[in-house]
């Protein structure tokens, strides 16, 4: 028996499927636009309705109210961008473990500085605003990003370079937020390994709020040069140094 996923493959779409399809992507391309533009304080289901031309209610039925629609919009959006990150890091040979950090972390920063609204829904004061209490959607970024570069994470954990805290080590409950985190990337490593790679991460996210929110941009008009040097210390942390 073929999975349902195969079955229906081979099904002829439906007239009111297509149109469907089209109305949904037709929204989620005007909510983009929107908080490109207008930032995510502007993103409702009536706003979207006018871009498209149907009512908020037409909306409603597809994107279960302004919850579904700001879900909906993140998962999309998250898909562009790590899209774009494991296309900078599929350039670079699988051998080149630093070359292939690097190159996955600087399109993560230019893609955010690029993208500032869409980075504010993902990552910024937009996330918290819009989305539903109690609603887990950061768990698809963690996915979806953490387990792109945890794929390199877990070679270095499989070749022994990653020097990484044990159990042990770790404070109890510590340990298991960091256990949840490694689990939801869906890689099978020890919590320490998670522990390095959410460690690298407090960074390289303090620098991309600092360069996509302008902060202290009085003094670091250029945020590069300290992007060059967190990068030097956290490939050294990961144990692999960066060739210059």
């Amino acid at each position: 028996m073929r999975p349902f996923a195969e079955e229906n493959a081979d099904r002829p779409t439906s007239r009111r499927e297509r149109l469907r399809a089209e109305l949904e992507q037709e929204a989620l391309a005007a909510a983009r636009r929107l908080i490109a533009t207008q930032g995510v304080e502007a993103l409702s289901l009536s706003a979207v309705a006018r871009e498209v031309g149907v009512t908020p209610p037409a909306l409603y039925r597809y994107f279960e109210g302004k919850a579904g629609l700001t879900l909906a919009l993140y998962e999309a959006i998250t898909r562009d961008f790590v899209s774009a990150v494991a296309e900078a890091a599929g350039a670079i040979e699988a051998e080149d473990f630093a070359g292939r950090l690097y190159a996955a972390t600087r399109a993560v920063l230019e893609w955010s500085v690029a993208n500032p609204g869409e980075f504010d829904l993902l990552m910024g004061a937009g996330y918290a605003r819009l989305v539903a209490a109690g609603r887990p959607v950061d768990q698809v970024l963690i996915r979806e990003l953490g387990g792109l570069f945890g794929q390199t994470f877990a070679e270095l954990w499989r070749r022994g370079i990653l020097a990484y805290p044990s159990e042990g080590e770790l404070e109890p409950h510590l340990r298991s937020q960091v256990t949840a985190y490694g689990k939801l990337m869906q890689h099978d490593y020890p919590p320490g390994v998670a522990m390095v790679m959410i460690t690298c991460w407090r960074q390289i996210y303090g620098l991309l709020c600092m360069a996509v929110y302008g902060h202290m941009a009085s003094s670091f008009d250029d945020y590069l040069p300290l992007f060059e040097n967190m990068m030097d210390d956290l490939l050294a942390l990961c144990g692999v140094p960066r060739k210059r």
